[in-house]
């Protein structure tokens, strides 16, 4: 190994496949993630070329070997997050493990959800201070949405050469909300403010379960088109969910689908982050900025819910509005945990899941604006 650089990237995977297995850190991407990296920058194994993926571009006339490189398998699975399937397979996934029931029974809290993804186009603005492009920009900033697949799925179509980097941050980041947010939350709110108790939730009846799904994906395919991917298949996943008809095809996509989809996934995109793209200084600005845009994502959602409080009857306990981050359901369980250490009868889980499943389509949108203006 004559490049020590090489010898760093091994160390910075075996590091993180130590987070993903013996700290916890968000393992089930993690760890794919951290083995990619691995196997990209052992020397003489030529399972990824970036050549392939130049500029941007699939460059479909070298697939063929004719031209002295012959693809590895990364190669052949790299293309599912190129053309961005992988990602909208998340999300059809990850729409069939979710109950939309909260946002529904309490649309208040979509306003939450919209709040908390400041980070992203603030970050945005810091990001382009630092010097990236309108594109890059983009594709740090997407990490304020804490959604892992959303940031994948903007960054190979914006910024391909910084996928490496911004998919570690994002799923770290994800792994450390625990971490990151309770400060936030404590800092921006009273005592009293986090002891606020809400009325329990009404109950939502099938038949809104099952409308929801198309009436959201009309209207965000109409409003920006470029997120319909995403906000697509996250709804058919919903509706495999809640309709009752097709319980084979709704356990496939929480189970069997979502896993195959995770490892190639992860391993795809841990593959991309070579010694020569992962090591430079534009990876520690971008981790810089994505817990930043972290940060700045909680208290967009908690100071949007002090300022809710003015107008409402019956007030909203800020803590929820960091929920609004969109890392299901861990931001919620923060929510609900300082909540509790604040006041033992105040059970926020469900309330907080509102802007939580919000934020999970409000980070899709932002994914969509972003493409719209610079893809």
């Amino acid at each position: 190994m004559e490049d020590p650089k090489v010898i760093i990237m091994l160390f910075i995977a075996c590091f993180l496949a130590y987070l993903a297995i013996v700290k916890g850190f968000e393992p089930l991407l993690l760890l794919p993630i951290a083995f990619g990296m691995l196997i990209t920058n052992l020397p003489g194994a030529e399972m990824y070329h970036e050549i392939l993926f130049a500029d941007g571009y699939v460059h479909w006339d070298l697939f063929g070997g004719h031209s002295g490189i012959t693809p590895g398998l990364v190669d052949f699975l790299y293309l599912g997050v190129k053309l961005g399937i992988y990602p909208c397979l998340i999300f059809l996934g990850v729409g069939a493990m979710t109950d939309f029931g909260p946002l529904i029974a309490n649309p208040k809290s979509l306003l939450l959800g919209a709040a908390a993804q400041l980070g992203i186009f603030l970050t945005f603005v810091g990001a382009r201070y630092l010097g990236f492009t309108p594109a890059e920009a983009s594709s740090i900033g997407i990490i304020g949405g804490a959604d892992g697949p959303t940031a994948i799925f903007v960054t190979t179509k914006l910024a391909p050469h910084l996928l490496g980097p911004i998919a570690v941050a994002a799923y770290s980041y994800m792994a450390l909300v625990p971490v990151i947010q309770p400060p936030i939350m404590k800092a921006l709110t009273t005592k009293k403010e986090r002891q606020i108790e809400m009325r329990e939730l009404r109950p939502v009846s099938k038949m809104e379960k099952i409308v929801f799904p198309f009436v959201v994906t009309i209207f965000i395919a109409l409003l920006v088109p470029s997120a319909t991917p995403l906000v697509g298949t996250l709804m058919l996943g919903n509706l495999f969910r809640e309709c009752g008809v097709v319980d084979r095809l709704s356990k496939t996509a929480q189970n069997g689908l979502i896993n195959v989809v995770t490892i190639f996934l992860g391993i795809s995109v841990g593959a991309t982050a070579t010694a020569s793209t992962f090591l430079s200084t534009s990876t520690l600005k971008i981790l810089v900025m994505g817990v930043t845009a972290f940060a700045i994502g909680t208290a967009g959602g908690v100071l949007l819910a002090k300022f809710m409080n003015l107008f409402l009857k019956n007030k909203i306990n800020p803590l929820i509005g960091s929920a609004g981050v969109s890392a299901v359901p861990m931001a919620a369980r923060v929510s609900q945990v300082v909540g509790q250490k604040e006041n033992p009868g105040n059970f926020l889980l469900m309330h907080a899941m509102g802007p939580n499943v919000a934020g999970v389509i409000g980070s899709a949108i932002a994914a969509g604006v972003l493409l719209a203006l610079f893809g």
